[in-house]
């Protein structure tokens, strides 16, 4: 009798890994696949409110930078790479922890790899993470892409740690006193796109 409930138990524990579907992939602007270690931009999908995404200092200091958008609609920023938390899946899909890296070079003796940093009460986006080593340590570091209606949205609520509490949140546009768009937690979500570079 033990046997059978064992058996039973375990044939159903099998049955629901396989059943387990996966996320669907994000796409493009052109319908394509976003790919981990492509470069592509993050780009509105409103018109005639700002650019892409690059890097700039925000607070009264050359560096660290932060995660900015581009005031002009024109001008699409700088690439990005994706990262997925299994470095060996070549795919991007939704609501998957990954990092986000800018491709260029930086001004200041930092990563390019995106994370939440508090500054001046407000949880913002800036550019000196740890790309990889998923866990408590790079919790700050990793990101969700999300469909949101029939774009996207930018997503702060890493799972890479079972034991961690992360405050959860958009990624939405704010702008400081000096008019910079800079990237942060919101309640507004920042509606994005995915342009191949």
């Amino acid at each position: 009798m033990n046997t059978l409930i064992i058996l039973l138990l375990l044939f159903s524990t099998i049955s629901l890994s396989l059943g387990q579907e996966s996320p669907d992939p994000v796409r493009d602007i052109d319908g394509n696949l976003l790919r981990s270690g492509m470069d592509y931009y993050i780009l509105p999908v409103f018109r005639g409110m700002g650019g892409g995404l690059t890097l700039a200092p925000t607070r009264n200091e050359s560096c660290p930078l932060d995660v900015v958008q581009e005031n002009q609609e024109v001008d699409n920023g700088l690439p990005l790479t994706f990262t997925p938390v299994d470095p060996k899946k070549g795919v991007i899909r939704e609501s998957t922890d990954l990092n986000i890296i800018f491709s260029a070079s930086s001004i200041c003796i930092q990563s390019n790899v995106w994370m939440i940093e508090e500054y001046e009460g407000q949880l913002i986006v800036t550019a000196h993470g740890m790309s990889g080593n998923p866990g408590q340590d790079t919790l700050s570091n990793w990101f969700k892409i999300e469909k949101y209606e029939d774009d996207y949205k930018l997503v702060f609520c890493p799972t890479v740690c079972d034991f961690c509490r992360p405050v959860c949140g958009d990624i939405g546009v704010t702008i400081t006193e000096n008019g910079i768009r800079r990237l942060a937690i919101s309640d507004v979500p920042f509606k994005v796109m995915f342009k191949k570079a």
